[in-house]
Order: structure tokens, then C-alpha cells, then sequence
């Protein structure tokens, strides 16, 4: 189920513990959008100037995620370090280039395990389609669930963005609930669930 919706007001109908796994991508308050678009020259397309990203979200957030989840992956967890517990369990998305921007991400996540890397080429989000300046490829997500997933469980996305993760959880059959508070990113998320459904289907 996906939704356009607040994430507080999405994980408010939830009883504690009721997701097995919360994968979320929540804006990491950097203003990636403040000069109104990725570089040019990164050959990645340019996005219409918006300001969702001006702040972090706030402790309610945190602690109402942490309620309704029993593990959680958070990308962008080094910013968030006030409000996350200490673990040994990060994530490290090696970005397999040498970029102008970061080489990597990391991931929070609550799982007591050795810190791992992944190296999943960028340009894999061109060839997904790219529609979200924060967009993650779908091999990511993936990833995440293959590795730290368990048949049956139900994960949660408070931040949907670009969809990767919908795809990534219909791909493996797990159950996603999600939700995006921006209609135009919904309604781009949406058409690229039903269009990668429609060609799954064909095939």
C-alpha cells in the first residue's frame, strides 16, 4: 500500500511493533535542492527547485519510526546521530566512482552486525529512470532486503520519493507500506510502480 500522506500521520494507525522492518530515506536537512538542481556536467537530470529538505525531521519522528518498527535502516543515519541509538550495524553505499560529490552514503541500521559495504554504480539510477534528486537505484534496495529481510516480513518507507524501494519489494515479494507527502513525487512513483508491474507482466 502506498500512500500521499505525512509520514507521522501514516505510522500514527500503527500499533508498536507492527512492521518487521522500517527501509527509509528521510531528507537529510542539506538543501540538496538549494541552487535549484544536480550539476549538468554529472549528466543526471536537472530538478525543479523545492525545499523539502531544509531541516532534518524531528525527535516525534524518530521515536513514533522506532515504535512502530522492530529493525530499521535509515539512510543518511550521520545526521540523524542525536536522535539514533549507538550500533554497530551501519551500511556503506560505495557509489563505484569518483565523484565531484560524495563517494558514498551511509546507512543506520539496528542490526548488531559487522558494518558492510555494497558497491552499486550510480549510473544505475539512470537506467532505472531518474525522478527524485535523492533517488537510490533499485540493485540498492535490493540489497538491503536480501540481506537483512526475512521471508514474510513486512517493511515500512516513510519517504517513498522515487519508488525504488516499491519496485525492489514487489521484485522479492515482500509486503511494503509506504508513504510520500509531495503529490507530484507520488504521482511520478506511482507510474513507475505500474509501468515496471505492466513489464514484469509481459514477461
Amino acid at each position: 500500500m502506498v500512500t500521499n500522506e505525512d509520514c507521522m500521520q501514516l505510522m500514527s494507525r500503527y500499533e508498536d511493533n507492527h512492521f518487521d522492518l522500517a527501509i527509509v530515506d528521510p531528507p537529510y536537512g542539506i538543501n540538496i535542492q538549494q541552487s535549484g538542481g544536480t550539476p549538468k556536467h554529472l549528466g543526471f537530470k536537472v530538478y525543479d527547485k523545492k525545499f523539502w529538505d531544509k531541516e532534518i525531521p524531528s525527535k516525534q519522528y524518530f521515536d513514533e519510526l522506532f515504535r512502530v518498527s522492530k529493525n530499521q535502516i535509515i539512510w543518511g543515519g550521520n545526521y540523524f546521530s542525536t536522535y539514533l541509538p549507538s550500533s554497530m550495524g551501519w551500511v556503506f553505499w560505495d557509489k563505484g566512482q569518483n565523484l565531484t560529490m560524495s563517494d558514498g552514503e551511509l546507512a543506520f541500521s539496528s542490526f548488531q552486525k559487522a558494518l558492510r559495504r555494497i558497491i552499486i554504480n550510480r549510473c544505475e539510477i539512470k537506467k532505472d529512470g531518474a525522478i527524485h534528486p535523492t533517488q537510490k537505484p533499485v540493485k540498492l534496495y535490493e540489497w538491503l532486503l536480501m540481506n537483512y529481510a526475512k521471508e514474510g516480513d513486512t517493511i515500512l518507507d516513510t519517504h517513498l520519493g522515487s519508488g525504488s524501494i516499491a519496485i525492489a519489494c514487489y521484485n522479492l515479494g515482500y509486503d511494503l507500506t509506504a508513504c510520500e507527502i509531495d503529490k507530484e513525487y507520488y504521482e511520478a512513483a506511482i507510474k513507475r510502480i505500474n509501468q515496471h508491474k505492466a513489464q514484469t507482466k509481459l514477461w
